[in-house]
C-alpha cells in the first residue's frame, strides 16, 4: 500500500524516487504511517499530501481550522472511538454523518463508527495538525500513541475490538449510551443524556435497514430470546419517541396485528397514524422499548408498567410512563409523555372565564375544606391540581401527595408514590399524612369508601383537601360520594367546591377562517334567541401546514364550577337529586359545561363541533 502511493505521488512529481526509496525504508524500519514518515523526512508538507489525497480517492478537502462544530454532532460518537481512529465528526444531514479523516481508505474506522451510530458515513480528508487540535478541543488531549497506529495494527485493532463493538450496537445511538438515557436507580439526567432531534422522514431510511437487521438476528436465534437488538431499531424507537415529543402528541401506541405494525400519536386528544411498519420488527421494536424502561423482556403473558426518562439539551427532560398489555398479535405498548417543559401551571391559562377562575382561587385559598375535581380520564384534572398546588407552594405551607401515578415532580412538594402489592393506597398514605403535620394534602382519586371517609374527616380537622373523582359533571359528584356511603352531613360540611372539565382542541389561528353556521343550529347547541338575534360569528380552521392540515392546534379546558354555599348544602343535606342541585348552581350563577364551551366559541378559541362532541345539552 505504502509503495503504490509512493509511485503516484512520484508520477504527480510530488516526489522523487530517490525519496520514495528512502520513505520506505524509514517505514519498514521505524512503523508508522507512510505519509506521516514522507512529513517527518521533509520530502512534502501535510496540505500536499491531503490535496494529493483528495484528488486521487475524489474525497472532499476540510480546512478543519475555519469552521465550529455542533455540539451535538461532537456527541454522535464516543471519545474512545475518536481516538481509536483519529477521526471527527463536523456535521449530520439526514442518515449521512461527514467524518474527517487524515485516511479515508480506512474501511475499519468507517464502518465500526457506522456501528456505533447506525449513520451512513461520509469520509472527509483533514490534515493531521488541524485534525488532533480539534479533538484535543473537543474531547481533549489525545494520547500521542494512538498517532502512530498503521494500516496493520489497525486492521488487529479492529479485528479484536469486533465483538465489543457489536455489544455497543444495543446501547447506543447516536453516540448516546442508552443506560444513561434510561431512569436509573436515582433517576439522575445528565450532560451526557442529550439527544438530538430528528424528524419523521429522517426514520424511513432507518426502516429497511432495521428490518435487515431483524433478518439476521432471527437467523441466529429465536425471536422470543432477542434481547439486544441492532442499531437501526434503537435508532427507530428513539426517533419514534422524539418525534412525537415534536409533534406535541401525549401517548404513543404501538400496536402489533397480523398483517401490520402501527405507531399512532394522540395529538390534541385525536389518535393520529404516523407509521407501519413492517410486521417482522414487531418484537424487536417491543422488545427495546421494554429494555429501556427496565421490563422484564420475556414476560408476555401479563401486562407490566414502567418508566423511561430522557434528557433533550441542556434542561428539557421528558418522561415517559410505559405499559404493555398482551394482545392477539402480540404485545400493545402505549407511553404517556410527560414533559414538565411543556407543563402550564399557571391558572389564568388553562380556560377559566374570570368569574370561575375567582371561585377557584378563593377555595384552593381556604384554610380547611374539600375541594373535588372531576372528569374523564384524560381530562385535565392533573394539570389543574398541580396548578392548584403550584399557587398555594409557599414556605409556610406543608403539601402532601398520594398518587398513582407521580407524572410531575413539584418543587416544594411531598410526592408519594402508592404501591398497592405493598400495601401503600390512598386510604393508608392518608393515615399517615395526618401524622406528617400537613396544611394541604392531595389524593391522586378517591376510589373507595375508605379512602372517601379518611379524606372528608381531613378536610374537617383542618386541612385543605385536593382530589378527583370520575363523575360526568360537578353535581352528581355529590351522590357518587353518598353512594360510596359517606353521610350527607358530612358531604355538605366538608366540600367547599367541585370543579368539572373538559378539554376540547383550539383552533388554529394560522388557518382560522368564519364558519357559516345557520342560526337554527345554534339555537339547538344552546344560544339564547338574544345571543342569535345579536349575531355570533362561528370559527374554525381550514387546515395548513402548521395544525398539519386538521384545523386545530392545542387543546383549551371547559370548566363548570359548582361553589358549595348554604344553599346548596340544605339540599345536600335533604337528600336533593343531581338536577336540583344542578338547577339550584345555575340560578346563582354557575356556568355549565355547556356554557362554558359556547362561551369558548363565541370568543373564537373552539368550534361548534368540538364543544357538541365533548359536552351535553343542559
Amino acid at each position: 500500500m505504502a509503495e503504490r502511493v509512493g509511485r503516484l505521488l512520484v508520477s504527480s512529481k510530488l516526489l522523487t524516487e530517490d525519496q520514495l526509496q528512502k520513505a520506505l525504508m524509514t517505514q519498514k524500519k521505524e512503523g508508522g504511517r507512510f505519509g506521516k514518515v514522507l512529513i517527518q523526512l521533509g520530502f512534502i508538507d501535510e496540505i500536499q499530501i491531503a490535496r494529493f489525497f483528495s484528488r486521487q480517492w475524489g474525497v472532499p478537502l476540510v480546512d478543519l481550522t475555519k469552521i465550529d462544530i455542533d455540539p451535538l454532532v461532537i456527541k454522535l460518537i464516543p471519545a474512545d472511538m475518536i481516538r481509536k481512529h483519529l477521526v471527527l465528526p463536523i456535521k449530520r444531514l439526514g442518515t449521512t454523518v461527514s467524518l474527517a479523516m487524515i485516511d479515508p481508505t480506512d474501511v475499519f474506522a468507517i464502518e465500526d463508527i457506522k456501528f456505533i451510530t447506525g449513520y451512513n458515513v461520509e469520509p472527509i480528508i483533514a490534515t493531521e495538525t488541524a485534525l488532533f487540535e480539534k479533538i484535543e478541543k473537543y474531547y481533549g488531549k489525545a494520547p500521542t500513541a494512538l498517532a502512530e497506529k498503521n494500516g496493520k495494527a489497525a486492521a488487529a485493532a479492529n479485528i479484536t475490538n469486533r465483538s465489543s463493538s457489536l455489544e455497543t450496537i444495543g446501547r447506543t445511538t447516536n453516540g448516546h449510551a442508552i443506560e444513561e438515557l434510561v431512569s436509573g436507580p436515582d433517576d439522575t439526567a445528565t450532560e451526557a443524556d442529550e439527544m438530538p432531534l430528528t424528524t419523521i422522514a429522517d426514520l424511513d431510511a432507518v426502516v429497511g435497514d432495521a428490518l435487515d437487521a431483524v433478518s439476521v438476528i432471527e437467523e441466529q436465534r429465536d425471536d422470543s430470546e432477542v434481547r439486544e437488538v441492532e442499531a437501526p431499531i434503537v435508532k427507530l424507537v428513539n426517533g419514534i419517541l422524539v418525534n412525537a415529543i415534536k409533534v406535541g402528541a401525549s401517548d404513543v401506541h404501538v400496536e402489533p396485528f397480523e398483517t401490520m405494525f402501527r405507531i399512532r400519536f394522540r395529538i390534541d386528544g385525536v389518535l393520529k397514524n404516523m407509521m407501519n411498519l413492517p410486521v417482522k420488527i414487531k418484537n424487536a421494536v417491543t422488545s427495546r422499548l421494554k429494555i429501556m424502561s427496565r421490563l422484564d423482556i420475556a414476560e408476555r403473558r401479563l401486562p407490566q408498567d414502567g418508566r423511561i426518562r430522557l434528557k433533550f439539551g441542556k434542561t428539557r427532560q421528558i418522561d415517559f410512563r410505559v405499559s404493555t398489555i398482551p394482545c392477539l398479535a402480540g404485545e400493545k405498548v402505549v407511553l404517556r409523555i410527560l414533559d414538565k417543559g411543556a407543563l402550564s401551571l399557571d391558572l389564568t391559562t388553562l380556560g377559566f372565564e374570570k368569574q370561575a377562575l375567582e371561585d377557584f382561587q378563593e377555595a384552593i385559598a381556604s384554610p380547611y375544606g374539600m375541594v373535588l375535581v372531576t372528569g374523564p380520564t384524560g381530562s385535565g384534572k392533573t394539570t389543574t391540581l398541580y396548578s392548584a398546588l403550584s399557587t398555594v407552594n409557599t414556605d409556610q405551607v406543608n403539601i402532601m401527595t398520594a398518587e398513582d401515578p407521580i407524572e410531575y415532580n413539584l418543587l416544594g412538594v411531598n410526592q408519594v408514590q402508592m404501591k398497592d402489592e405493598i400495601g401503600l393506597n390512598f386510604a393508608s398514605a392518608l393515615r399517615s399524612f395526618l401524622r406528617q403535620d400537613p396544611d394541604i394534602i392531595m389524593v391522586g382519586e378517591i376510589r373507595d369508601y375508605e379512602t372517601a371517609e379518611i379524606a372528608v374527616k381531613a378536610a374537617l380537622t383542618g386541612h385543605l383537601v385536593l382530589s378527583t373523582l370520575h363523575t360526568n359533571d360537578a353535581p352528581s359528584t355529590v351522590n357518587r360520594l353518598l353512594n360510596m356511603g359517606i353521610e350527607p352531613f358530612l358531604v355538605a360540611s366538608s366540600v367547599v367546591m367541585i370543579l368539572a372539565q373538559r378539554l376540547t382542541r383550539k383552533i388554529c389561528v394560522r388557518c382560522k377562517a368564519v364558519d357559516p353556521i345557520s342560526p337554527e343550529t345554534l339555537l339547538r347547541a344552546g344560544f339564547t334567541e338574544e345571543e342569535v338575534e345579536a349575531g355570533i360569528v362561528v370559527y374554525k380552521g381550514t387546515g395548513c401546514e402548521v395544525c398539519s392540515h386538521t384545523g386545530y392546534k392545542g387543546r383549551v379546558a371547559l370548566y363548570e364550577i359548582m361553589p358549595i354555599r348554604e344553599e346548596l348544602r340544605e339540599l345536600i343535606l335533604q337528600g336533593a337529586s343531581s338536577d336540583e342541585l344542578k338547577r339550584e348552581s345555575v340560578n346563582r350563577g354557575m356556568k355549565t359545561l355547556r356554557m362554558s364551551g359556547l362561551q369558548k366559541i363565541k370568543e373564537g378559541v373552539t368550534t361548534l363541533e368540538e364543544v357538541l362532541e365533548s359536552t351535553f345539552l343542559n
